[in-house]
């Protein structure tokens, strides 16, 4: 297995520069994903460390090697992409036997790696089928074991399970997570799914616009967003904003809020409690209740026109169109500039 590091990373189509100066260090065996909204250049990344996208600046190195000029045959990465890419005349023995074939491996050794590489993603039973004879979820799988065999130094997945159904795309991560347990690889993963990223990854990589947001674990990002686009983008339901002026000023002020009135408070959905209106933090007006047995999704708007969201054990007793008290303790909160959207941890 190989680190990957990328130094001043650039890309441009013509003149419209799309990857701005990406500073990057992914560690031996770890797994790190990229996550970001469509278009912020999450893929292109992934394809340039492939060697399947020309870098137009900077360095990209797999373990001790600068790879700019290498082909991606001789990279020693594998990749996994969204549309599986199998050939359908071929069986699933043989779709996985392929390119061991190319590289002219002895026939032992290419028996030897598709048997367990299919043994170890539970598709033994299908190496006879043909694709059109699969699942989805089976077919990835067969991606997936497609690049296991080529032992490579660096596996990269570009949105592997974005076409499965959801039960299909939590067995098949589940796969993903396990299979990285195993073989303790070097994983390199795209989405858009926040919720994969936070469940797969050791480090996440928060891209938006071709730049690097922020860069930390799972948890890191979820208690301390360095800005409100992370903030935002990492955690579902999705944190709450209101401004500093629109909250209770002695209540506020007893949990440490600025007096400035531009700045952008920030509370998660879980991290709000009922009160009386005496002590409120912030008090809006019942929309809807999304009751989903383990817990009640509840949606208000406050006076301000702030919509919030909060996360309770059971729905709450009011009716729509009644008033809710909310505050929560000081630990709870995200203070950020109101004109840059920066963190004022």
């Amino acid at each position: 297995m190989a680190s990957v590091t990328l130094q001043g990373v650039l890309k441009s189509y013509a003149d419209v520069e799309v990857i701005h100066d990406v500073n990057l260090e992914i560690e031996d065996g770890e797994f790190v994903v990229f996550v970001g909204p469509s278009g912020c250049g999450k893929s292109t990344l992934l394809r340039m460390i492939a060697g399947l996208e020309d870098i137009s600046g900077g360095e990209i190195s797999i373990g001790e090697t600068v790879v700019n000029e290498v082909a991606p045959s001789k990279r020693g990465v594998a990749m996994v992409f969204q549309t599986y890419a199998l050939y359908p005349h071929m069986t699933v023995y043989k779709n996985m036997a392929f390119g061991l074939k190319q590289a002219k491996l002895p026939a032992p050794e290419i028996d030897k790696r598709v048997r367990g590489a299919a043994e170890a993603l539970h598709i033994t039973d299908y190496l006879d089928r043909t694709p059109k004879a699969l699942s989805g979820g089976q077919r990835q799988r067969v991606a997936i074991g497609r690049a296991i065999v080529r032992e490579p130094e660096v596996f990269l997945f570009d949105e592997p399970l974005s076409n499965l159904d959801a039960a299909l795309r939590v067995n098949t991560r589940l796969e993903i997570a396990r299979l990285h347990q195993r073989l303790g690889a070097t994983m390199v993963y795209v989405t858009h799914d926040q919720v994969e990223a936070m469940t797969l990854a050791d480090k996440i990589v928060v891209l938006r616009d071709g730049r690097i947001e922020q860069v930390g674990s799972p948890i890191d990002l979820y208690e301390n967003p360095q800005n409100t686009f992370v903030a935002q983008f990492i955690g579902s339901p999705k944190m709450n904003f209101m401004t500093a002026k629109t909250l209770a000023g002695d209540v506020a002020g007893s949990l440490g809020i600025s007096a400035k009135a531009d700045d952008t408070i920030g509370i998660r959905p879980e991290h709000f409690r009922t009160t009386t209106a005496a002590k409120a933090l912030v008090s809006a007006t019942l929309e809807l209740v999304e009751n989903l047995g383990e817990y009640a999704l509840v949606h208000l708007l406050t006076e301000a026109g702030d919509e919030i969201i909060v996360k309770m054990d059971t729905p709450p007793q009011q009716a729509a169109g009644e008033m809710i008290h909310l505050t929560t303790d000081k630990a709870s909160l995200h203070q950020f500039d109101g004109k840059t959207g920066k963190s004022l941890a």
